[in-house]
C-alpha cells in the first residue's frame, strides 16, 4: 500500500523537488521509502509501505529491467506469483519478489489488457520511454484511489488531491466543481469521475487510460453491472450454493492473507467480517489478530459481540473503550487525510479501529462489500415493497399515498414521498438521499447549471440489463457508486491515515461476478437479507452469535451538533467567508440549524454535509478560496 505522484509536463521539465514535496504529503501512506525518477519533462514519484518483498529490491518508481518502462504503483496484485509463470521465461530474470515487477512484465507482455489478468486492488501508472506514453488503471471496484489533471499543458495524477495542489495549487483554486457539490448535498459522496475540484477527476473504477501529446483516451475494461442473474439456480440445492460460495469466498481470503509482514482483520460481529475471520482462522497457520472499538456508552457499543465472536473463533482479540466523544480528537486528522468534502461520520470510529489495528499489524481484512453484493441493506427491503407498489394500477398508488400522507408522523410523511416519485428506482433514490424532503441549500444558480444525483442514477439504471428487480438494481446501483465513492474511500483513507494496509475479500471479482449470478431469493427471503452469506456465516459462527439487528458504526452527529460541536456549527453559519465562497442560500442554512437545535426535527444529516464542506473550504490555502469566488 502506498502512495503516488506523476506528472508529464508538455511545456517544460519537471522539478524534482517539487514532486518530492507533493509525494511528502502522502508520507503515512506510505512511511517506509521513498523514491523519485525524472527524465526531463516526465516524472514519478512513490511513498512506500513495504508489505510485500520488504527488502530495497521492491523499491519505486520501479524500471524494467529493459530501461523502457517506469512504474508506481498502489496496492496488491494478489495473484502475482502465477502471473509470473504465464508471462514465462526464467526464473533468474526476476529482480524481486515484488508483484510491482510482475505488474511490469505483464504489460510488457499484454499490453493494457493485462489489467484483465490481475486480482488484487490497485492504482498504477506506467511511463513507456520508448512511446512516450502514460497507462494507468484502477481496480475493478475501486478500492484504490486515482485522481488526475489533464489538460493541453500536462497529465498528472496521484493517489490523493492533495499531492496534486502541491504540484499546482492553482488546480484546486480555479473553481470548485458546482455539479460535484451538488452530488454530495444530496448523497454525501462525490462519485466518479467527479471531484470537488473542477480542474481534478477521479479514474472511475475497472477503467484505464493512456495519456500523450495527442490528448487522453479511457475505457472501462471489465463491468459487472452487466452479469445477468442465471436462470435455473432455483432448483439448486441450498447446500451446494453454500458450498461453492464457501470455496470462492475462501480462495480469496486465502489469497489476501499473502503477506511479509504480520497481518489482522477489523471484526465487528456481523456476518461479512465474522465470515471472513472464520475463514482466516482456518487457513491461518498462527492465531489470527482481531480489532474491534468498543464505546462506554450502551447505546452505541457492539464489542461485546466482536469480542464473542473472537472467543468462539479463537482469535486474538485487541479491543479500545472509549466514550463517543473522545472520536472528535480525531477531528484534525479528519479534515487533513479527507481532502474532499466527506459526509460519512462512521469515517471516525474507522479511523479508530485502524489506529488500534496498526499497533500490532500492518495488513487488516475487512468485510466491506458484503451487504451491496448479497442484499445487506434495509433498503433493499423497501426497493422490493416498491416494487410491488409500482405494480398497482394508478388510482390505487394515489389512494395509498393520500393515505400514508395524512398520518402526522414525520415518518410518515417521508414514506409518503418516496410513493409519490414516478417508480421504484426513483424511490430508491429518494431513501437513499440525504437530503430528504428538506429544501436544498444549494443556490438556484447551481441548481440550473447542473443535475441531481437521482437524475445520474436513474439514467445509469436503465442501461442496465433487462429483467432486473428492484432490490437487484438498487443493489447494482449501491457497488457502483456508493461503495467506491463512500465506502471504500471512508476505509482507504482512514486506514491509510495510521499507515494500515485495508483488504476487501468479498471484492474480488471472481464473488462479485458470483453474487450477480445468484437470483434475488438466494439474498433477500422473506423478513431475512443476507439470505445465503448469513447461511455461510452460520457454518462456522453460531446463529445465536450472529442474529442481530444491523447497525453499524454509529455515530451521534444529531447530539454533536448540539452539544460539543455546536459552537463550531453556529461559526461557521455566521462566518462572512462562507457566505461569499459557499454557493449555499445562507437563510435556509440557518433555518436548518434552528430547526436541529430545537429538537423538532433531526435535521443533521444534511447539516452535517454541509458544515463538513464548509470546514473542508475554510481549509484550502488562501490563494485556492480566493480564485475560488472568483
Amino acid at each position: 500500500m502506498c502512495g503516488i505522484v506523476g506528472i508529464t509536463d508538455f511545456r517544460s521539465n519537471v522539478d524534482s523537488d517539487l514532486l518530492r514535496k507533493a509525494a511528502d504529503t502522502l508520507r503515512m501512506r506510505g512511511p517506509d521509502d521513498s523514491g523519485v525518477w525524472v527524465s526531463k519533462n516526465v516524472g514519478l514519484a512513490h511513498r512506500r509501505l513495504a508489505v510485500i518483498d520488504l527488502s530495497p529490491t521492491g523499491h519505486q518508481p520501479m524500471v524494467s529491467a529493459d530501461g523502457r518502462y517506469v512504474i508506481v504503483f498502489n496496492g496488491e496484485i494478489y495473484n502475482f506469483p502465477q502471473l509470473r509463470e504465464l508471462v514465462g521465461g526464467s526464473s533468474s530474470q526476476w529482480q524481486s519478489q515484488s508483484d510491482t515487477e510482475t505488474i511490469l512484465a505483464a504489460y510488457a507482455k499484454w499490453g493494457p489488457a493485462c489489467v484483465e489478468r490481475f486480482h488484487g486492488m490497485f492504482a498504477f501508472a506506467i511511463w513507456d520511454r520508448l512511446n512516450r506514453a502514460m497507462f494507468a488503471a484502477r481496480d475493478r471496484m475501486g478500492v484504490k484511489p486515482f485522481y488526475y489533471h489533464h489538460s493541453s499543458d500536462c497529465f498528472a495524477f496521484a493517489s490523493r488531491p492533495r499531492a496534486l495542489l502541491r504540484l499546482r495549487p492553482s488546480w484546486g483554486g480555479d473553481s470548485l466543481d458546482d455539479q460535484a457539490l451538488r452530488f454530495y448535498m444530496e448523497s454525501g459522496y462525490i462519485p466518479a469521475p467527479y471531484s470537488i475540484f473542477s480542474q481534478i477527476r477521479k479514474l472511475p473504477a475497472a477503467h484505464w487510460l493512456v495519456s500523450d501529446e495527442s490528448g487522453l483516451e479511457i475505457r472501462r475494461y471489465w463491468d459487472f453491472r452487466q452479469v445477468v442473474p442465471e436462470r435455473g439456480w432455483e432448483k439448486w440445492k441450498e447446500a451446494d450454493l453454500l458450498d461453492e460460495l464457501d470455496e470462492i469466498l475462501a480462495r480469496s481470503v486465502r489469497s489476501r492473507m499473502i503477506s511479509d509482514a504480520p497481518f489482522g482483520a477489523f471484526l465487528s460481529g456481523g456476518i461479512d467480517s465474522s465470515t471472513v475471520v472464520a475463514m482466516m482462522a482456518r487457513h491461518s497457520a498462527h492465531r489470527v489478530k482481531t480489532f474491534t472499538i468498543g464505546f462506554e456508552e450502551r447505546a452505541y457499543d457492539e464489542s461485546q459481540h466482536a469480542e464473542a465472536v473472537a472467543r468462539h473463533l479463537g482469535t486474538e482479540h485487541f479491543c479500545e473503550r472509549m466514550k463517543v466523544d473522545d472520536l472528535l480528537a480525531l477531528k484534525p486528522i479528519f479534515s487533513r487525510d479527507f481532502d474532499e468534502p466527506f459526509f460519512d461520520s462512521s469515517a471516525y470510529p474507522t479511523m479508530a479501529v485502524s489506529r488500534l489495528a496498526r499497533q500490532y499489524v500492518t495488513v487488516s481484512l475487512s468485510g466491506d462489500g458484503g451487504d451491496e453484493l448479497f442484499g445487506g441493506y434495509h433498503y433493499y427491503r423497501i426497493a422490493r415493497a416498491l416494487d410491488r407498489f409500482y405494480n398497482l394500477p394508478r388510482p390505487a398508488r394515489t389512494l395509498v399515498t393520500r393515505v400514508v400522507a395524512s398520518f402526522p408522523q414525520h415518518r410518515m410523511k417521508l414514506l409518503s414521498a418516496m410513493l409519490n416519485q414516478p417508480d421504484a428506482v426513483n424511490g430508491f433514490c429518494f431513501a437513499r438521499s440525504i437530503a430528504k424532503d428538506f429544501q436544498t441549500l444549494l443556490t438556484h444558480d447551481v441548481l440550473r447549471h447542473t443535475i441531481g444525483m437521482i437524475e445520474l442514477l436513474a439514467e445509469s439504471a436503465r442501461s442496465l440489463p433487462d429483467g432486473l428487480k428492484a432490490p437487484e438494481i438498487a443493489m447494482r446501483l449501491d457497488a457502483f457508486y456508493t461503495l467506491p465513492d463512500d465506502y471504500l474511500q471512508k476505509v482507504d483513507v482512514a486506514s491509510m491515515a495510521f499507515s494500515l494496509e485495508s483488504r476487501e475479500p468479498l471484492l474480488d471479482q471472481d464473488v462479485v461476478e458470483w453474487s450477480m449470478k445468484l437470483p434475488l431469493k438466494w439474498k433477500l427471503r422473506g423478513g431475512t437479507n443476507k439470505y445465503l452469506l448469513r447461511k455461510l456465516a452460520y457454518r462456522y459462527v453460531p446463529r445465536r452469535l450472529l442474529d442481530r439487528p444491523k447497525r453499524g458504526f454509529e455515530v451521534p452527529i444529531a447530539d454533536w451538533l448540539r452539544g460539543p460541536l455546536n459552537a463550531w456549527m453556529c461559526d461557521a453559519v455566521n462566518d462572512p467567508r462562507n457566505i461569499d465562497t459557499i454557493p449555499f442560500d445562507r437563510a435556509r442554512l440557518i433555518e436548518l440549524v434552528k430547526i436541529h437545535n430545537s429538537g423538532a426535527r433531526q435535521a443533521h444529516p444534511l447539516l452535517w454535509a454541509a458544515l463538513v464542506h464548509m470546514d473542508f473550504v475554510n481549509g484550502l490555502p488562501e490563494n485556492s478560496k480566493a480564485m475560488a469566488s472568483a
